[in-house]
């Protein structure tokens, strides 16, 4: 019978600000995989003092393929996937290793709590948020997505116990950068699948975007974190669109 072990596996790109923390939570794991896209903040030193191996891999194809390589790089039977901003918590530690010790399936998802801007956020289409993270190695890969990747698996995925702690926006440049990079892309990736964009498609979709999250999703219940993330959703895809155009009119240039 195969031993049961468990790989982390993270991608980084200046991911220092809670690198240690995320590693120190998993140092039970029996190996632990950081792929760095080019990190100029220290990250890999961070992860090499957490005993994580560092592979530089600078040619960035998307999250998706990026995810993948980190899972491809660890020999272990089952894999545990982080982004370097999620703590796992003592409890998703100890429902890990007995989940381990006797599993009754292929995935388990995990139940993440995010934080913007240093408020933790129950509605606004972010909680509850079940999402697959530990799988058996084979059982489950990333989509090739360049952006909101997915993992894809054909067996139902059972849950954990215990929360994943997620710091997603630490401050407003942060939501910035990750506006700018989001909306663009999600824009390539449209341009990809032969989507189109417009000015007019740019504005109605940014506003359903903002009714969604604010209303629908009930962001209103999370105060001012919940307006600024339904603005944050409505100029995303406000911008995916106009940038998507620009694709169209510049033959993806």
């Amino acid at each position: 019978m195969q031993e049961t072990t468990l790989g982390v596996a993270i991608i980084t790109r200046n991911a220092a600000a809670r690198l240690a923390e995320c590693l120190q939570a998993v140092a039970f794991a029996d190996q632990i995989v950081v792929i760095d896209g080019g990190s100029t903040d220290g990250t890999a030193d961070i992860a090499r003092t957490y005993g994580a191996r560092v592979i530089e891999q600078t040619d960035w194809p998307g999250f998706g393929p990026q995810k993948n390589r980190a899972v491809e790089a660890l020999t272990t039977s089952w894999i545990l996937s982080l982004d370097a901003d999620e703590i796992v918590t003592p409890e998703l530690a100890a429902s890990i290793r007995a989940t381990l010790a006797a599993p009754a399936a292929d995935v388990y998802a995990v139940d993440r709590l995010s934080s913007f801007c240093g408020h933790w956020v129950h509605h606004s289409g972010w909680y509850p948020d079940w999402i697959p993270r530990l799988f058996k190695r084979g059982a489950a890969r990333f989509s090739d997505d360049l952006v909101h990747e997915r993992l894809v698996f054909d067996t139902p995925a059972q849950r954990l116990s215990g929360k994943l702690m997620h710091f997603s926006y630490e401050d407003y440049e942060g939501v910035l950068r990750k506006l700018d990079a989001y909306s663009t892309a999600g824009a390539r990736q449209r341009y990809e699948a032969g989507q189109k964009g417009s000015v007019r498609l740019a504005v109605g979709r940014g506003l359903w975007a903002f009714v969604r999250t604010y209303l629908l999703r009930r962001g209103f219940l999370d105060g001012r974190a919940g307006l600024m993330i339904a603005l944050f959703n409505a100029e995303t895809v406000y911008y995916r669109f106009l940038k998507l155009a620009r694709l169209q009119e510049t033959g993806g240039r």
